[in-house]
């Protein structure tokens, strides 16, 4: 499947690395087509990867596109994107509502969410809300952690969530590890789970941990 990545952090490289792995043919998108992060991630997966605006991974997408970016930019991201790459498409969106700069805040915050916005924002393209709640290296490879752990999906649509725990397997996640929400107001809940991961994450000194629902 052709997938279009937006975003060039470790995010985006991580799920972009698996997505080739996996056999995917992925571009990774940045504001500029030159963008030094992602020309040597595709420079390093040989013919299936390749670099662009996030304009081109739109365009590249046949179906599914990953939102990588940091919550605070998604907006201004998607906006640049002409509105024929993105209808009827599903976008994967990973992102977390943090300001980068600053005491730990979060824009928005229990009222609404990123996913909410883009939805608004962009009403024919397929938001669902996943992944966002665990470190890269766990949205890709479940079976890192000792234990099986859960992820979470939240959206309107049906199909594409149907679309996204298909990409989900194909990452390692059981079906009984993945939890549906319900709409995409569900990931009011999910953005601000942020907190309380990083909380985690400082005390234990790792990233190299998930959460299970018991009960």
């Amino acid at each position: 499947m052709r997938i279009g990545v937006l975003g060039t952090g470790m995010v985006g490289r991580t799920i972009g690395s698996r997505l080739v792995e996996l056999g995917h043919d992925v571009v990774m998108g940045s504001r500029s087509a030159t963008n030094e992060n992602a020309v040597a991630w595709a420079g390093s997966h040989a013919e299936r990867a390749g670099a662009g605006t996030f304009a081109d991974a739109a365009a590249h997408a046949e179906q599914l596109l990953v939102n990588a970016t940091g919550g605070v930019h998604s907006l201004e991201v998607l906006a640049s994107v002409p509105e024929g790459d993105l209808a009827g498409k599903v976008l994967v969106d990973v992102s977390n509502a943090i300001v980068a700069h600053g005491p730990l805040r979060l824009d928005p915050v229990l009222d609404d969410s990123v996913a909410e916005r883009l939805q608004r924002a962009h009403p024919d393209l397929r938001v669902v809300k996943a992944l966002n709640t665990m470190n890269c290296d766990i949205m890709v490879r479940p079976d890192l952690l000792p234990e099986p752990t859960d992820v979470f999906v939240a959206g309107d649509d049906i199909e594409a969530k149907v679309a996204v725990r298909s990409l989900l397997a194909g990452f390692g996640w059981p079906e009984r590890s993945v939890h549906d929400l319900g709409g995409i107001e569900a990931a009011r809940a999910l953005e601000t789970y942020l907190p309380f991961w990083l909380a985690v994450m400082q005390a234990s000194g790792t990233a190299a941990f998930n959460i299970r629902i018991v009960g």
